[in-house]
């Protein structure tokens, strides 16, 4: 029987903009991209030249410092361009595709068979290793690592988040491989959290080899990082490793066929879209191909990923990050208000607040929202004013935590949990922070520190 857990402190951000449950095909894209940016701190050394053919799962670069870490082409074809920045570093890889894809083909042996040195084996040569990321870190995981667990949440409560089990409906033999491939990765538990009061699709609900866990609360119920600090905390020198669902069903489908089949499900989200549906397409894909025709080009802010935590990206000349599985179109905020009706002395009717600072907090949980991406306001003065314990659900100082690492002192990081937690978990002190401070990059580079200095 599995146990339930309750997120006590979070937000729920109800915005308008929600995709239908209605999956389609998006339009196939002429060109896919391999992005380095999407690793935090890869190098990457590339293996492919401009001009040399590939498959799908043909290494295209791998990372200078754990070379047996292998970033593999999505799709066949052609390698077609290196985009590089500052410094000749190398920003995206763009593929040319094929008309039909063709993939590179792996022996596979039954998964009951594999030991765990096979099992690694297996993942590092077919390139899903990227896949599987560490906490602490937040980064791709060490293959020589020994992670004392690994975490898959069922599961997402960030804003207008699409429906796991939704997309992963009629993928139960997939997933339930991917599940048996990262048993054999760890001693310890496959943990797999579920959302409490609802049932889950029968391959959440009939996995076998992950123990189950419920969890009740508002967001961020559904991130790892609560889920982890609640059953299985994460202490000084320990590792646990986290994938996504979909993530699983992909490198479950690797296991099964030995091919690398990237395809996935993306939802298409926000208020600014007239066409929210889950699209089928590839990782890496055009996002022209589900934008186009979509969504309103006049003062909108197109984001791949979540509102909390997505990357601002641009109609054209874009690319679906290797970790996301939403879009979002969000008025951009960039509209002149009257003061009196819409701006800062309007009476609020409409208006989320995520104190009682409006007269909203007294509609029905069911009243959705159209937030813009207005900052209303500037940076200030960091003070301490209690908004970021409400909804940061750790037993952690949230604002004390920043300040250690603003100053970069590492003992008193480590003392106040950074071991913890991950950028996506400051998401909402960032959302409800009236100084304005940008938490998650904070966040990000102590981490960085920790892992130069401490790793």
């Amino acid at each position: 029987m599995s146990k339930t857990i309750k997120i006590r402190k979070g937000l729920d951000i109800r915005l308008i903009g929600q995709a239908e449950k209605v999956k389609i095909d998006a339009p196939v894209a002429k060109t896919y991209a391999l992005k380095p940016t999407d690793f935090h701190g890869l190098v990457p050394k590339m293996v492919k030249k401009v001009g040399e053919q590939v498959k799908a799962g043909t290494p295209i670069f791998f990372d200078k410092y754990r070379d047996e870490i292998q970033y593999v082409s999505p799709v066949s074809g052609t390698v077609k361009e290196i985009k590089r920045g500052a410094k000749r570093k190398i920003l995206e890889v763009i593929i040319e595709a094929d008309a039909t894809i063709a993939y590179e083909e792996t022996a596979v042996k039954a998964i009951d068979a594999l030991n765990k040195d096979e099992a690694k084996s297996l993942l590092l040569k077919g390139g899903l290793w990227p896949m599987i990321k560490m906490r602490p870190i937040d980064i791709v995981a060490n293959p020589k690592d020994e992670p004392k667990a690994i975490f898959i949440s069922g599961f997402d409560t960030h804003p207008l988040s699409p429906d796991y089990d939704f997309l992963i409906h009629g993928n139960e033999k997939a997933f339930q491989a991917g599940i048996s491939v990262l048993g054999k990765l760890t001693k310890g538990k496959v943990h797999l959290q579920l959302r409490s009061n609802i049932v889950a699709d029968k391959a959440f609900s009939e996995v076998k080899g992950a123990e189950i866990t419920k969890v009740a609360g508002v967001h961020p119920a559904g991130n790892v990082g609560p889920q982890i600090h609640a059953i299985n905390p994460i202490n000084k020198g320990e590792t646990v490793w986290v994938v996504n669902a979909q993530d699983v069903a992909i490198i479950g489908k690797f296991a099964l066929t030995g091919k690398y089949d990237a395809s996935k499900f993306v939802a298409l989200t926000g208020s600014k879209a007239n066409n929210r549906k889950y699209f089928k397409t590839i990782i890496g894909a055009e996002l022209s191909t589900i934008f186009n025709g979509n969504v309103e080009k006049e003062h909108t802010r197109l984001i791949s990923g979540n509102p909390l935590t997505g990357l601002k990206v641009e109609a054209e000349g874009s690319y679906l990050g290797f970790y996301d599985y939403q879009l979002t179109a969000l008025p951009e905020g960039d509209e002149y208000k009257f003061f009196l009706t819409e701006g800062w002395l309007s009476l609020g009717f409409n208006k989320f607040s995520a104190s009682r600072a409006y007269p909203t907090w007294m509609m029905p949980k069911s009243k959705r929202y159209n937030i813009d991406t207005n900052l209303n306001g500037e940076e200030r003065a960091f003070v301490v004013s209690e908004q970021y314990e409400k909804v940061f659900p750790f037993d952690i100082y949230p604002v004390h935590l920043l300040k250690s690492i603003i100053i970069n002192d590492i003992d008193a990081m480590e003392n106040l949990g950074i071991y913890e937690v991950a950028p996506e978990d400051f998401a909402l002190c960032e959302f409800v922070c009236t100084s304005k401070i940008e938490s998650q990059t904070i966040v990000r580079e102590g981490l960085d520190v920790i892992l130069k200095e401490c790793f």
